[in-house]
């Protein structure tokens, strides 16, 4: 490294300063060569570069700090930066090695224009030629930075000279230079294709990693020719490990289909690319045999062609290297997620790592081992990781936790030993997030485990008499008052409870009181006791928590009417909100205060964007007087605009609107989407129709709609659109009535009817007479998905138990041969258009099985859950169960019917 780089040369007296305090006793001080520079003290400084005597050592330490503050962030004006350039450029007449290089450097930071690039290629290109190759190559890659396509030309022979350079050095830079220059200027790069291919038959080792990474770059968008490239070098003319490492990748990448054949072919024997990757196992480096491994675990494999993988991995558990115990523990844990087989033969040497010193190996090796343990392994696991949390990070002990859920969810007679391991580490110290893990992990396994519920809340109940975080307090206050009431002894959660509405602050006394509420409802024998403990509550210096008491007293006592029936008072209590608070917030912000109170029940239960919203224009900004809007749900703006016809007034109010559905390609002369309106005995489709041409005026604009293959539909009226002007959007409506709550379906066919005018563009004026013209529209369907609203429920597993077990419906279905898992469930769910709930329609890479939770309002306001439960029984085959719970059980049948026919 030249002198003026080294760090005793930088840290000079006028550098140099002290950024740590000096202990008393430590007589050592650290120094930064960089502490308490500032931009305007080091452009002042680059006046160096105009010397006429270059000082070297100088001009060096300038550049230094200028790219320091570059890397910082500090940003430089136009006219800065313009000045630093020029002032740079006058350093090339220094023949230093190491003050050249900061020069390259600086130049690639602060060029900023095309003509600042032309005064510094001269320069650039002569040391392109230069008789020092680590000119050379520092030139090459500082002109590929800062040129532009039209001059690249002019330099092209030269990077084809420097590609298949003797030198590696210079052949690298050229190829990396490539590699750059292929995002912006491809097909010039892909004249290079010659060279470049010699390239990767060079016996440099950097040249042929660059050189097939270039290659492969220039053929990525046809796959026959990556195929060939890749079936080429697996025949073992790759030398280089960084190479073969970048092989192996290409061998599995999901645009090489012949890979995934050849892989599923196992009958023939001719798998040329999965013996590459097993022939790799046995490579001489370790990183060409770390990514043969990993790549073989990532594909859909036997287990016998598993072994050799695993075997591998396991040898590199015990090696001297960290990175590469690390990498073999990091490849089983991954494995260990869906065959946890495969990884129990290394659960020796993994037991090993667990006291490694280096804590992400050990917490890594730990939860592979709670993967891959077996029942009777439990106890003793449980007892080490005891030993070991106190050591390692919070974020690290997070994964351990989630990996303990796992395993109790696995072996679920073992959650004695695991909830208690999980009490304890409540107590310790920790931060938020690795306290509401814990929090949510118990309560996951107290909603999976009947048997773990009791202990389980007297462990989050002894919790929360020293919790300091409020969230989790409140919500285990809430899981309590759902759980609690159903327990043998619900009285034993009472003292719990109300000590937080004495010692806790407003938030959590509030929540607190909702829990009290919730025992009395539920349990007859504690309602004198819990009416006590409320009305001391009227007594609470917070408006909140009185408000919520005197709410609760009065609705368990019976004065205030909230219901028929007891079922009403307990669906009030703990019922979700199915309301978004986005509409309900709409719907209050426009709620004008009348004889009429509020009715809840008319807002909507979808949010979506506001229909017909003009596009703002790119980087036209509202005035900054201008109010922000209320927020307006589609629904409300819809049944807003319907309501205003006087031919759709009657129709009374409206379920749902689709999303816009497209009838006409992009760029086509006239614009046209459909929008479904949904209501109980009518469907109103809304036309958006934009004329494109400016020559044309458009009248008496209307959509003939074929319902021939719509049985149950019949149209009653429309409304066409008098005039369509260009460039502005116009809507044509068309309704059909259908048998009440019913969800017909049916196919429409659609023509677009018009009279075109002729419009001279120069005066804006349009010819009297006209000529009749049609344009075919796409076809659509109303499906049964039209009729489902998207409804979201907090807490899927309360919602499923309050729903009658006599409206459940079950079946199972054969959904045929599928790409994946994870297609089936998107496929079903688009299906039913219902809302996923509680992330399940995420299907984890490589499961065989999958459920997933759904919940709706069916057309007639009927609340639908779902459980889906989906399997692979096949080659790709899908079997799905179909659990179906609502409010009306023909509307499960119905469900069903959907699913059976779509």
């Amino acid at each position: 490294m030249p002198r003026s780089l080294v760090g005793g040369d930088l840290a000079g007296p006028d550098m140099a300063q002290p950024y740590m305090k000096k202990d008393d006793d430590d007589e050592e001080v650290e120094y930064s060569p960089f502490f308490g520079i500032e931009k305007g003290a080091v452009l002042q400084e680059a006046r160096a570069f105009h010397d006429p005597q270059l000082d070297v050592r100088r001009c060096s330490q300038v550049i230094t700090k200028l790219l320091y503050l570059l890397n910082q962030g500090e940003t430089f004006t136009k006219v800065e930066a313009t000045e630093v350039f020029f002032a740079v450029t006058k350093l090339f007449q220094s023949s230093d090695a190491g003050l050249r290089r900061l020069v390259y450097l600086m130049i690639k930071e602060v060029s900023t224009s095309s003509d600042e690039v032309i005064i510094v290629t001269s320069s650039l290109m002569k040391d392109m030629n230069s008789k020092t190759d680590m000119y050379r190559a520092n030139a090459i890659r500082v002109l590929c930075r800062i040129i532009d396509g039209t001059l690249l030309t002019q330099i092209e022979r030269y990077l084809k000279q420097a590609i298949v350079d003797k030198n590696p050095v210079v052949a690298s830079a050229a190829l990396v230079s490539g590699i750059h220059l292929a995002q912006a200027n491809p097909e010039i790069v892909k004249r290079w294709s010659n060279e470049v291919q010699e390239a990767v038959q060079s016996r440099a080792p950097l040249v042929q990693f660059h050189g097939l990474a270039l290659l492969h770059q220039i053929r990525q968008n046809d796959r026959l020719a990556v195929s060939k490239l890749v079936s080429s070098l697996t025949r073992g003319s790759v030398r280089s490990p960084l190479a073969q490492c970048l092989l192996i990748r290409y061998t599995s990448q999901g645009n090489l289909q012949v890979m995934r054949e050849s892989s599923m072919n196992t009958q023939t024997g001719d798998r040329p690319f999965f013996d590459f990757l097993e022939s790799s196992l046995r490579h001489k480096s370790e990183m060409v045999i770390l990514e043969a491994a990993r790549k073989i675990t990532e594909m859909d494999v036997t287990s016998r062609e598993l072994a050799p993988a695993i075997t591998v991995l396991q040898l590199f558990l015990s090696s001297s290297k960290p990175v590469l115990r690390f990498a073999a523990v990091r490849t089983l844990n991954k494995v260990a997620m869906t065959r946890p087989l495969a990884v129990t033969n290394c659960n020796v040497d993994l037991e090993s790592l667990m006291s490694d010193t280096n804590r992400s190996i050990a917490t890594l090796a730990i939860t592979t081992l709670l993967k891959t343990g077996n029942e009777s392994s439990v106890d003793r696991l449980m007892k080490q990781i005891t030993n070991f949390m106190s050591d390692i990070a919070d974020e690290f002990k997070i994964v351990v936790v989630e990996a303990i859920r796992s395993l109790c969810l696995k072996f679920p007679l073992k959650y004695r030993s695991m909830l208690n391991f999980l009490s304890n580490s409540l107590r310790e110290e920790g931060g938020f997030e690795y306290k509401k893990a814990i929090v949510d992990s118990i309560i996951t396994l107290i909603s999976e485990i009947p048997d773990a519920k009791e202990i389980g809340l007297l462990h989050l109940c002894e919790f929360i008499e020293d919790c300091e975080f409020t969230y989790l307090s409140s919500q285990i206050l809430h899981f309590l008052g759902n759980e609690g009431p159903r327990t043998s002894d619900p009285s034993r959660y009472i003292r719990y409870i109300h000590n937080r509405v004495i010692l806790e602050n407003a938030t959590v006394r509030a929540s607190a009181v909702s829990t009290l509420a919730k025992f009395g409802a539920l349990v007859d024998t504690l309602k004198p006791r819990i009416f006590v403990l409320l009305r001391r509550c009227l007594f609470d210096t917070e408006d909140e928590v009185r408000d919520r008491a005197t709410l609760y007293l009065q609705t368990l006592g019976g004065e205030v009417a909230i219901g028929n029936n007891e079922k009403d008072v307990k669906d009030f209590l703990f019922g979700s909100l199915d309301v978004p608070l986005a509409n309900l917030e709409a719907s209050l912000r426009t709620y004008e205060p009348s004889e009429e109170p509020f009715d809840i029940s008319l807002v909507s239960r979808e949010v979506r964007s506001l229909p017909l919203q003009e596009k703002k224009a790119p980087g036209k900004k509202a005035p900054a007087t201008a109010a922000a809007p209320a927020p307006v749900s589609a629904v409300d703006a819809y049944q807003k605009m319907l309501s205003s016809i006087p031919e759709f007034a009657g129709f009374g109010r409206l379920f749902k609107s689709s999303e816009p559905v497209e009838l006409t390609e992009a760029e086509t002369e006239y614009a046209v989407n459909v929008v479904k309106h949904i209501y109980d005995s009518y469907v109103v489709l809304q036309y958006n129709c934009t004329n494109t041409i400016e020559e044309q005026l458009l009248e008496d604009v209307t959509v003939c709609v074929d319902a021939s293959d719509a049985e149950e539909f019949s149209e009653i009226c429309s409304k066409p659109l008098a005039s369509l002007p260009y460039s502005s959007t116009g809507q044509i409506f068309v309704a059909f009535e259908k048998p009440e709550r019913v969800p017909a379906v049916g196919k429409f066919l659609n023509l677009l009817k018009f009279t075109v005018k002729e419009v001279d563009t120069s005066t804006g004026e349009a010819d009297e007479d006209g000529v009749e013209d049609e344009y075919q529209l796409e076809e659509f369907e109303v499906v049964a998905a039209d009729y489902m609203l998207r409804v979201p429920v907090s807490n899927f597993r309360n919602a499923w138990e309050n729903m009658d077990p006599e409206s459940e419906r079950v079946d199972e279905y054969g959904l045929g041969v599928r790409e994946s898992l994870a297609e089936a469930v998107s496929a079903v769910i688009n299906i039913l258009g219902m809302q996923p709930c509680e992330g399940t329609e995420v299907v984890p890479k490589n499961a065989r099985s999958h459920s997933c939770l759904l919940s709706g309002v069916f057309i007639g306001d009927v609340k639908v859950l779902v459980r889906l439960s989906f399997g692979l029984s096949g080659p790709n085959e899908v079997a799905m169960k179909l659990a179906v719970r609502s409010d009306d059980p023909e509307i499960s049948d119905k469900i069903h019917e959907i699913v059976a026919s779509g």
